[in-house]
């Protein structure tokens, strides 16, 4: 269960939101349940801190990452920084950022690559537009994104990364693929991945779903046969709906 906290909350706001989820995350869940956090930038650290003092099993991811190591990258970070500040997990691909600052497939890949060098584990976020729902081919288009996120790996690289499967059209409008067609897209990645890797490696992959998770659609959602998680952006910012999330996995 990915939390994706997006740009919202200040260090000290965060601070509070992760003593809040500490709070509510049970020792007993960890065998149950991973549970990731992605604060922006600033939040990494001092939620790592309240999650270190509480001796809570909680993972740090970040939001996005660059694939250079270093070099004249204004405003960029690097895989090292973030393995620095104590990051296990990164999104990469995100809609948002494909969307609003151009990101491409070709970019994905390089940053999913950089990632797993550095010992950070992908998730790679793919999904279709309401266009490509409505008037093209959603499934070809979703497993050209996997085709080009994971291109020029082999399994050992493959076997580190995690996918969110994301339709655009239901992030953050309130709007959720039904859990048939959420379970039915995430099947068709989790072929493709065999196809790509062989049956082991997609059967242990884990595919999430994201596009307006709540407490109201978890349980249908997760208990599709190929959907092993979410990737939660609105309802990660409340330390009660976000429990009750996590909750229902276990």
């Amino acid at each position: 269960m990915v939390a994706n906290w997006k740009m919202n909350n200040t260090l000290g706001q965060s601070v509070v939101l992760a003593q809040e989820i500490s709070n509510r995350f049970n020792s007993g869940y960890e065998d149950k349940v991973d549970v990731v956090i992605c604060p922006p930038y600033i939040g990494i650290k001092p939620v790592k801190t309240v999650f270190d003092f509480d001796k809570c099993k909680i993972s740090l991811g970040a939001q996005n990452v660059f694939y250079e190591k270093s070099g004249a990258y204004t405003g960029e970070i690097s895989v090292e920084m973030l393995s620095e500040l104590g990051c296990m997990y990164c999104i990469v691909g995100h809609s948002e950022r494909r969307e609003y600052f151009g990101e491409t497939n070709n970019d994905v890949n390089r940053k999913a690559k950089a990632l797993i060098s550095g010992k950070i584990k992908p998730i790679i976020c793919v999904g279709e537009s309401l266009y490509v729902r409505e008037n093209a081919d959603p499934q070809a288009f979703v497993l050209a994104q996997i085709d080009a996120a994971f291109a020029g790996m082999d399994a050992f690289e493959a076997k580190e990364c995690c996918i969110a499967y994301e339709p655009v059209w239901a992030i953050g409008t309130g709007r959720t693929a039904t859990p048939e067609v959420a379970g039915e897209m995430c099947r068709s990645i989790r072929v493709k991945i065999a196809e790509l890797f062989g049956d082991d490696i997609a059967s242990n992959m884990r595919i999430l779903y994201g596009g307006s998770v709540n407490v109201g659609n978890i349980d249908a959602l997760i208990a599709q046969e190929d959907i092993d998680g979410a990737l939660i952006g609105n309802a990660s910012l409340q330390a009660d709906s976000f429990a009750s999330l996590f909750k229902a996995c276990l």
